[in-house]
């Protein structure tokens, strides 16, 4: 699988499906979790995004999916789902590839940061298609294999979203489980995220 190219149309349905998810989710989420839920949103693609992934394509070679993933995507914000979620906006990838570079990850170029998660860890996408978390909130520790290529790392997240959303439908507590990485979930109120997800929110990453 991981040699397959990701596919639009793939990537179009999980949109739908986990939009759809939080629509059940978001209206009983006070009343499931004890808290209001933040700005849980998948942002679509528009022409100013499109121009943005051009932009990027000329600053740096790119894997393929995550072109194909900016076209159909602009970002994804997911505070509440598992330890948070955010797949950050073209624009917000070219300007931490002008500030840090790729990543170091051994045999694998380019390393470009896409996505991040509520405690400041980094997703980077390689020449290879495979997707890597830090094993910090830093540019510069290791980094270790959590997903064969985007597909898989949005449908795991995908998951979380959906059993969340059944549970609010439920109206069930939620379950205290691992991450989509493998990580166990913190108590909310926690999340850090990188700068230009939401405006003002701090920086999480060690310089």
């Amino acid at each position: 699988m991981s040699g397959e190219r990701l596919d639009a149309e793939w990537v179009r349905d999980w949109c739908e499906q986990t939009s759809s998810a939080l629509s059940v989710l978001m209206p009983t989420f006070l009343e499931t979790h004890g808290f209001a839920p933040d700005g849980n949103v998948v942002t679509l693609a528009t022409d100013e995004s499109h121009a943005a992934t051009g932009a990027l394509v000329e600053l740096t070679p790119i894997p393929s999916d995550l072109t194909t993933l900016y076209w159909v995507i602009c970002e994804v914000s997911l505070p509440d789902v598992g330890n948070g979620y955010f797949v950050h906006s073209a624009t917000m990838v070219a300007d931490h590839f002008r500030e840090y570079g790729s990543v170091p990850i051994a045999d694998e170029w380019p390393a470009l940061v896409f996505a991040s998660d509520g405690g400041g860890h980094l997703f980077a996408v390689t020449g290879s298609g495979r997707v890597w978390r830090s094993t910090t909130a830093s540019w510069f520790d290791d980094f270790e294999v959590v997903a064969p290529n985007i597909q898989e790392f949005l449908e795991q997240i995908g998951r979380e979203v959906a059993v969340l959303g059944e549970l609010g439908a439920a109206g069930g507590p939620e379950p205290a489980s691992a991450d989509a990485s493998g990580s166990a979930r913190p108590d909310h109120g926690g999340h850090r995220r990188l700068d230009g997800v939401s405006g003002g929110e701090e920086r999480a990453v060690d310089r």
